[in-house]
């Protein structure tokens, strides 16, 4: 248990890994089929999605990128991008919530200190099947330790904190004596308030609310690693998880994209009417529809192509382990900021002229079409598209590397 580097990389290709790959990737079709089947009354109610992360933990979705050697399916990167992109079909904030998931549980295989704290925090994730969220939102500090006995306790508000309710596990950063500490604690202590607060237009089911520290305690044992001044720079390995984050963003707007093309041509088939001068009797012979689809799907193809590259190179990074260098990272990381910059524009495009598919009648609020535009609308803010087309360019036209933060 010396060194967790055998924790981050795929199984072997062998024929029983085959077989789980093929089995998980299976259930994530299953389970991302049925969240479109309920996907209008998902939106309608925007609840905290209880059973939703219950049906991923079923299909053992949450430990696919844990290794064998602790219970886990040992899939690459690449795959669990894959199938984040495949549950975000269905659900657009199911497919975020999982690779969230993915990113705060992996995190402590290249950022902690102590590798048998890694080893044991993974091992238990495992065991128990638990689902890893965060409070580390970099625009809203907000969060302070301080020392109480032989103990600390933690206060404040993070307004924004995916998976709120959901998470057994979060990750989290606060200030201690000027100095930034990171720790990883459960949910079920006392004094950890999750509010019910979400009321965006979209992710309604991403549970993305509020959550608030009161005196929650926090021991010696949570810290994954030392203090740090705050302009302190990390270890290069410590800060993959910005580039795996933004691949997540990359495969769930193109898995949303994918749901609401998917979710078009089905009501074109049964319900739009041709045009009245078309002449056509049907509105799939129409050569408008035909031509509108096949240049939104090409996009869409393009996108993926793009996005699974990028997927390989953060990868091929990441598994240099602690020799990776920041030039190397960041290289990798601008392969994901131009996916990011794609899959925005793709996205957006996409859920925006789906309707244009279908037709008037496809604006009726029951079918609650507009949920993908309004999911993919409401989390491409989230960082603006615009600051990485300037970092890719600048790494095009100058060779620099973008800064490390939790944004870059």
């Amino acid at each position: 248990m010396s060194n967790v580097h055998f924790l981050r990389e795929p199984a072997p290709v062998n024929a029983e890994h085959d077989e789980r790959r093929r089995e998980l990737f299976a259930r994530a079709e299953a389970l991302s089929t049925d969240l479109a089947r309920r996907g209008a009354e998902l939106d309608r109610v925007g609840a905290p999605p209880r059973e939703e992360i219950e049906a991923l933990r079923q299909a053992g979705l949450l430990t696919a990128l844990h290794s064998p050697e602790i219970g886990g399916a040992g899939l690459s990167w690449i795959d669990g991008l894959r199938l984040v992109r495949i549950v975000a079909r269905g659900e657009s904030s199911i497919g975020q919530l999982l690779g969230y998931h993915y990113v705060n549980s992996q995190y402590v295989y290249w950022a902690a200190a102590d590798p048998r704290q890694a080893w044991v925090l993974g091992a238990e994730t495992v065991e128990r099947q638990l689902y890893w969220g965060a409070a580390v939102n970099p625009r809203d500090p907000g969060l302070t330790l301080e020392r109480r006995g032989a103990h600390y306790v933690l206060n404040g508000r993070k307004t924004f904190s995916t998976g709120a309710h959901v998470s057994d596990r979060i990750n989290v950063n606060a200030t201690l004596d000027g100095k930034i500490a990171n720790f990883v604690v459960p949910t079920d202590r006392p004094g950890y308030i999750a509010n019910d607060d979400w009321d965006n237009i979209g992710q309604r089911l991403s549970d993305s609310g509020s959550v608030e520290f009161r005196d929650f305690p926090v021991y010696g044992r949570d810290f994954i690693q030392a203090l740090a001044e705050p302009l302190d720079p990390p270890p290069v390995q410590a800060t993959f998880n910005t580039p795996l984050i933004q691949l997540v963003f990359v495969n769930f707007y193109l898995g949303t994209a994918q749901g609401a093309l998917a979710a078009a041509l089905d009501y074109v088939r049964s319900t739009t009417r041709p045009w009245v001068t078309s002449g056509v009797e049907r509105a799939g012979d129409d050569p408008y529809i035909l031509e509108a689809i096949g240049e939104l799907q090409t996009n869409l193809k393009a996108s993926v192509a793009l996005a699974d590259a990028a997927a390989a190179a953060v990868e091929a990074a990441l598994s240099e382990g602690s020799s990776v260098t920041a030039e190397a990272r960041g290289a990798a990381a601008i392969e994901a900021y131009a996916a990011k910059v794609h899959s925005t524009h793709v996205a957006l495009d996409v859920t925006a002229r789906v309707f244009e598919l279908m037709g008037a009648r496809a604006t009726a609020g029951h079918y609650r079409f507009d949920r993908y535009w309004r999911n993919v609308r409401t989390h491409t803010l989230h960082d603006p598209v615009a600051y990485k087309a300037r970092e890719v360019g600048d790494f095009a036209l100058n060779g620099r590397i973008p800064p490390i933060s939790l944004y870059s």
